[in-house]
């Protein structure tokens, strides 16, 4: 395990040294006092004018900001998830006041109430004046402070999205609180549950009677993981769990996967063409982001075009293609594809040449396209 850790800390550390830090100290009215924060901006982000970015919010950022940053850097450098802004507040000297809650009524009271209101009045507010924020919101926390988060998940306005709970230390009737707001829950909500074989017995039996409940939630709005780590203690977990925490709350922003291609683009039933049209649109009406259709993916779905041999998927891919990749061969190669296979090996040999003079992507380049036109000319003698 330690192994994995240290090499886990090997990968990330260089990512982090390529994303920007800022360390801030926030003033509070509802505080009364001066907060020690942490942010990670994306890479590029001044040069990015027109991005905008979801926000992650780390409690404990004392100890959870680096690994939750240098894992939302990592991921998102290889696209599996979007980039990121990512809010570390410190908690070193505060962390149980700011957790406080009373013993009647089990909700933040004295200044764990004030801290309340600090995150979701001052703080969240004052990084959406600030920076570049899309309407899209996660929360992490770990044993005290991942009971707290979900006191957000109690409000009637949504706040965050996202619920990352690393062994939450959890108040009595929060189970249950937790539970009804789930299953009650009008808008889509991501929520993350974690505990380890090695965790505190105590939190553990806790974790696994509240999972027990959310395995039957009915309500289709809530995307809902669970992890229950073999030899993971109450901090090993941490390192294990972020990852699986963020990978699962964008799933759908991810490239196309192998299992999707056979299990839902090999299927004739779908088409390939507006899977793709829809992942994307999925992507903005999900997450708040505008993204151009990777080439990897529109690779994905020509693949899936040709294992099924439906041809006509092709026209409508090439409108598409000409959106995301103007001036390159893509566009055109689906064009005289299209043509090929549907009967017009004249109109395809002169898409193929048209490609001259346009941008090489992929494995498209002037050879290529011109021996395929090439090709059509000896076999049909044009």
């Amino acid at each position: 395990m330690m192994k994995k850790l240290l090499m886990l800390v090997v990968l990330i550390c260089p990512m982090i040294s390529s994303a920007q830090i800022i360390y801030e100290t926030v003033s509070s009215a509802k505080l009364k006092e001066t907060r020690e924060i942490k942010i990670q901006l994306p890479r590029n982000y001044e040069e990015n004018k027109e991005k905008y970015y979801p926000v992650v919010m780390v409690l404990d950022g004392d100890y959870l900001f680096e690994p939750v940053a240098g894992i939302v850097d990592y991921y998102s450098y290889w696209e599996d998830i979007p980039e990121m802004i990512v809010v570390g507040i410190n908690q070193f000297e505060s962390r149980n006041k700011d957790v406080n809650y009373d013993n009647q009524r089990f909700l933040p009271s004295e200044k764990g109430a004030e801290f309340f209101e600090f995150l979701g009045m001052e703080l969240l507010k004052s990084v959406d004046q600030k920076y570049r924020t899309a309407p899209f919101q996660i929360i992490v926390g770990h044993d005290l402070t991942a009971n707290f988060l979900n006191y957000y998940l109690l409000k009637p306005e949504q706040i965050f999205e996202g619920y990352v709970n690393l062994s939450p230390d959890l108040a009595p009737e929060m189970a249950k609180r937790i539970t009804n707001a789930l299953s009650r829950s009008e808008n889509k909500k991501w929520y993350y549950l974690a505990t380890g074989s090695d965790d505190i017995s105590q939190l553990k039996e806790n974790i696994l009677a509240l999972d027990n409940q959310l395995i039957g939630l009915d309500n289709d709005l809530v995307s809902y993981t669970f992890n229950n780590f073999d030899n993971a203690s109450h901090y090993s977990l941490v390192g294990r769990a972020i990852p699986v925490a963020i990978e699962s709350m964008f799933e759908v922003y991810s490239p196309i996967s192998q299992k999707e291609y056979n299990e839902v683009l090999l299927q004739t039933s779908v088409s390939p063409t507006e899977y793709l049209i829809e992942k994307y649109e999925s992507i903005y009406n999900l997450y708040g982001i505008e993204k151009r259709i990777r080439l990897n993916d529109f690779l994905a779905i020509h693949q899936a075009i040709e294992k099924t041999r439906r041809w006509d998927e092709y026209e409508e891919l090439s409108k598409l293609a000409n959106d995301h990749f103007p001036k390159t061969m893509l566009s055109t190669y689906f064009e005289a594809r299209y043509h090929e296979e549907t009967g017009n090996p004249k109109k395809a040999m002169k898409a193929y040449q048209n490609s001259y003079g346009q941008e090489k992507i992929a494995f498209l380049d002037v050879d290529f396209m011109l021996e395929k036109a090439n090709a059509i000319k000896r076999d049909f003698g044009y």
